[in-house]
């Protein structure tokens, strides 16, 4: 679960709300072990995302660096299509 959390900090375009409030869904999944919790447990869960959440978003505008903002790549173009023998990046032709 936690191996998909990325790094939010010094990006170019800055994250979002929606990437910062997933983050800590994965992170308080990965603390809790429940995936979706059951609902005697939503109440706890939701309430320790929103914390998470917040605390993020005030880390985030809290932090400072002098290094040039990384710029985010864009997609990978559909047209290429990864073989898992060979793994390397194969062009489709029309």
């Amino acid at each position: 679960m936690c191996r998909n959390i990325k790094t939010l900090f010094n990006f170019e375009p800055p994250a979002t709300e929606d990437e910062i409030q997933a983050s800590a869904l994965q992170f308080v999944r990965k603390l809790s072990g429940f995936n979706k919790p059951s609902q005697a447990n939503a109440k706890a869960f939701d309430r320790a995302v929103a914390e998470v959440t917040a605390s993020a978003r005030r880390l985030l505008t809290s932090l400072h660096t002098h290094a040039p903002a990384r710029i985010i790549a864009p997609a990978p173009s559909p047209r290429v299509r990864w073989w898992p023998t060979w793994r390397c990046p194969v062009l489709l032709r029309d």
